[in-house]
């Protein structure tokens, strides 16, 4: 009664709309817009110049019930000396043998391609979605954060796979005034000469490239860090340039020369969460009343050139955006994701008073 199929173009509308029958009673599902779905899946996302993927659906008595990708993203073996293979958009019933087998499909496809492990959820990697919802299930997912059924990670487990890493997200109320900390380290900065701006949004593709110049600069040595290209940068800032807000996306400058970024959205999810993946009359008068709503937004963007660290640019950078918050009228800030070892930031987290109230987690297997 199981069958997994290997979908062609006139399958993609049936594996993009999966998630809105499996989650349909769920208030805390949001997706994205189906047609901008539709795009990412395509030879329009400029991830497959680097990147190849099967998109597997599983179907039991007529009904789809499961899905998957996996995927052979090149840059991130070379950058990385490895021969990984990658699994992501991941759904299914609770029912290991649905997910056995798209696990089976998925790694049979990857070994065949010389792959040695098979690691995942990345959507598609490390840039964008990535890890398995493993605590925080009370509170819905923020804009562009992973959410499934706890028992996702028992399917997972059920099939052998182990985890590798764990990425933490964490919850800050916006107050009245930050730490006496962090304004003072902040002052040092300022003395020392270092400016924040906001984003330009008449120059928004340039600013952009700064982040990226500062991003593949500040995060290379973390784990799973892969490199941005000019083509990727374009693609991602066109879908947010329309929510970005800034007084929420800082460059710190010293004499003009950008030395940190930070990057904060409102939660949209808010918004799409009523537009249920369609674009049409009514969806966008709904946009408009409810992004009006908005209370939240996800810090998911802190970067400071090596040269820079412990010099109280980050500090700088925590109180502009905190002013942006204020001026916004915004009540709390996500900071994800973050990684398990990555103590130095998760002090400065805990030092704003946040605290840890979600995790994800990634897995692997050896093939």
């Amino acid at each position: 009664m199981l069958e997994i199929i290997e979908v062609q173009h006139r399958d993609l509308g049936e594996f993009i709309k999966l998630p809105f029958s499996l989650y349909a009673d769920d208030p805390f599902f949001a997706s994205p817009l189906i047609r901008e779905l539709k795009a990412h899946f395509s030879g329009k996302n400029p991830f497959f110049r680097h990147a190849e993927a099967k998109y597997f659906l599983a179907r039991k008595a007529g009904r789809n019930v499961g899905r998957i990708v996996s995927c052979i993203n090149r840059h991130h073996n070379e950058f990385h000396g490895e021969q990984v293979g990658f699994f992501g958009f991941f759904e299914s019933i609770n029912d290991p043998a649905v997910s056995g087998e798209l696990f089976n499909r998925g790694s049979e496809h990857l070994a065949k391609q010389g792959m040695h492990v098979l690691r995942g959820p990345m959507s598609f990697s490390t840039n964008e979605e990535c890890g398995m919802l493993l605590e925080g299930f009370d509170e819905p997912p923020m804009l562009m954060t992973p959410y499934n059924p706890p028992y996702y990670n028992d399917l997972c487990e059920q099939y052998g796979f182990v985890k590798v890493k764990d990425l933490f997200g964490y919850i800050h109320e916006v107050t009245d005034s930050l730490p006496e900390k962090i304004l003072r380290v902040a002052d040092i900065a300022v003395k020392k000469g270092i400016t924040v701006r906001p984003i330009r949004k008449a120059k928004f593709n340039e600013d952009m490239m700064i982040f990226k110049e500062i991003y593949n600069s500040a995060w290379q040595k973390n784990w799973g860090f892969i490199p941005l290209t000019d083509e990727e940068l374009h693609y991602s800032s066109e879908r947010l340039k329309q929510i970005a807000i800034p007084d929420l996306i800082l460059i710190a400058e010293d004499q003009g020369a950008p030395v940190g970024f930070l990057g904060m959205l409102p939660d949209f999810n808010v918004v799409l969460r009523q537009m249920k993946g369609k674009l049409n009359p009514l969806t966008i008068l709904k946009a408009l009343f409810h992004s009006k709503k908005i209370a939240d937004v996800r810090l998911l963007l802190l970067g400071i050139r090596e040269e820079y660290r412990n010099r109280g640019v980050d500090a700088l950078l925590y109180r502009e955006g905190f002013r942006g918050l204020r001026k916004g009228g915004y009540k709390r800030v996500e900071s994800s994701w973050i990684l398990e070892d990555n103590v130095p930031v998760q002090r400065i987290i805990e030092m704003g008073n946040g605290r840890l109230y979600k995790k994800y987690r990634i897995y692997e297997k050896p093939l």
